[in-house]
């Protein structure tokens, strides 16, 4: 079977070989051909993931047939909810995912399905805490008479970015995930530059250097 690796890690190229390492020796074990390795190599302010986003692409191709990961930590850091949907997208296109670290995190584990069911229960409570926050935002920009720029997109949505970009979201994972509709009815992604500019807004809000 082809295997995608797929590595996370801070700017300590030793971090990701020893990880790199690991990982092959488990492909070599278990008679695993690895199809390519995709690393990330993610700075403190860092909110670019392209070869997450590569992988995701390749998937979709079906180039492999499981992805392999040091921890499920450093497969997403966005969320429950984020990482259960990204894991049920490779399943969806009839990918496996192993979790090295966590045995019982693959989709051959005999406990699979109850892994599952806690992140599902743990990411509909996350769900519900973003609508609270978002609500919550709604009325404190409300009271405040908050206007935020000269946004052409609907307020909940801008908080619904600011709420991402604090879960430490890319700028990718916010424009494939964030939708809203126009005046006229069209659907729309949230643009990379609009992005930009709440993230300007929220760093001068929060009194933070956005550079």
């Amino acid at each position: 079977m082809k295997v995608a690796i797929y590595v996370r890690v801070s700017t300590d190229k030793q971090e990701s070989e020893n990880q790199l390492i690991e990982l092959r020796d488990y492909c070599k074990s278990s008679d695993y051909q690895i199809f390519h390795e995709y690393v990330d190599v993610i700075s403190g302010k860092e909110d670019k993931r392209p070869n997450w986003d590569l992988l995701f692409i390749d998937a979709h191709r079906k180039k492999f047939d499981i992805v392999l990961f040091w921890d499920l930590s450093r497969f997403s850091r966005s969320g429950t909810l984020f990482t259960l949907q990204k894991l049920r997208e490779l399943e969806n296109l009839g990918i496996g995912y192993i979790s090295y670290q966590e045995p019982y995190l693959n989709t051959v584990g005999q406990f699979k399905d109850v892994v599952i069911s806690i992140l599902s229960t743990v990411a509909k409570i996350e769900r519900e805490q973003i609508s609270e926050r978002t609500k919550a935002g709604l009325r404190r920009a409300k009271i405040n008479g908050i206007t935020l720029g000269r946004s052409s997109i609907p307020q909940d949505v801008t908080i619904k970015v600011e709420d991402f970009l604090k879960q430490g979201r890319s700028y990718a994972e916010i424009n494939k995930e964030v939708k809203y509709r126009t005046k006229s009815g069209k659907l729309r992604h949230v643009s990379v530059g609009k992005i930009s500019e709440i993230k300007k807004h929220l760093s001068k809000k929060e009194g933070v250097n956005p550079d």
